[in-house]
């Protein structure tokens, strides 16, 4: 079992699940706790994996949101993780660009990074009538 960080040489790889609706943020091998604890902040929910040989750690976007939500909760880590130093990619069907320039905006006046309030909180049912998504 790999990884896509571990296979596109980067800190964090963002992407949906083939076949599903899950959003990941893979992480490489033995990622330092620094950078998973970022993606707990972020509002991506820590998986494990314990086997004979390593343990598997990976993200993903809380199941409860819909496919707007995660989306938008992907991209919204972006500038969060550059800030960081880490490096990212992100692949085009899970990116937002009003996510992420709404996070850079964000970035730039606060110090703390959380999640996005519409991905944390509610998904697009759960929105008001003519409230623009986000």
């Amino acid at each position: 079992m790999g990884n896509r960080a571990d296979d596109d040489g980067t800190d964090v790889t963002l992407y949906r699940k083939a076949l599903s609706d899950t959003v990941h943020a893979d992480t490489p091998t033995g990622a330092p706790e620094a950078l998973l604890a970022l993606l707990d902040a972020l509002g991506f929910t820590r998986r494990t994996l314990t086997t004979a040989g390593p343990t598997y750690v990976w993200h993903e976007a809380p199941a409860h949101l819909d496919e707007a939500a995660k989306n938008q909760l992907a991209s919204h880590a972006v500038p969060w993780l550059h800030k960081a130093g880490y490096l990212v990619h992100i692949s085009d069907d899970v990116w937002d660009p009003v996510a992420y320039t709404a996070a850079a905006a964000a970035l730039r006046s606060h110090s703390a990074p959380a999640p996005p309030p519409a991905a944390s909180t509610m998904g697009a049912a759960d929105r008001p009538a003519g409230a623009p998504r986000r």
